[in-house]
């Protein structure tokens, strides 16, 4: 790599290519809505999503074409997604994408502090405790609004 920014670069897009084909697999394999949303919120887990936080906050160039084109694939996947579940009853509908993504991005991220071994032996479980919540019928209301990805990328 040239630089220090082309391969933060590339290890954000290559987890992010590895995000979306979670995702498309989980559309595929899966007749039920939820459980294709649950599989990819699982995957992404697995994948350490909550590590690109730091990478794409850092200084390199947000806007390279090939960083916009993978955000763009994993958007278009998790709408995908999200829209199945909702539309099939299965989702609650004062859930936005943005919610979804950060919520997964901050379960699957250690407490400060503590060693990642013991967060991994619990990180599916608290998963699964919020995509619980995430199901319809909603058991209370939200307080503000569904955070979306614009309301993400502009954070």
């Amino acid at each position: 790599f040239p630089d220090r920014d082309a391969l933060d670069r590339e290890v954000v897009c290559s987890v992010m290519d590895r995000t979306a084909e979670a995702a498309e697999q989980a559309l595929a394999e899966t007749g039920d809505a939820f459980e294709a949303l649950s599989r990819f919120v699982h995957a992404a887990a697995d994948e350490r999503i909550s590590a690109l936080c730091p990478m794409v906050s850092s200084t390199f160039d947000q806007h390279h074409p090939d960083l916009e084109a993978a955000r763009h694939r994993v958007e278009h996947l998790v709408e995908e997604i999200m829209g199945r579940a909702e539309a099939a009853g299965q989702l609650r509908a004062d859930v936005g994408v943005g919610d979804l993504m950060i919520a997964a991005a901050q379960l699957s991220r250690p407490p400060a502090g503590t060693g990642c071994v013991l967060h991994d032996r619990f990180v599916h479980r608290h998963l699964q405790l919020f995509l619980d919540g995430l199901r319809a019928p909603a058991r209370s209301d939200l307080p503000g609004a569904a955070m979306t990805m614009e309301d993400l990328r502009q954070a």
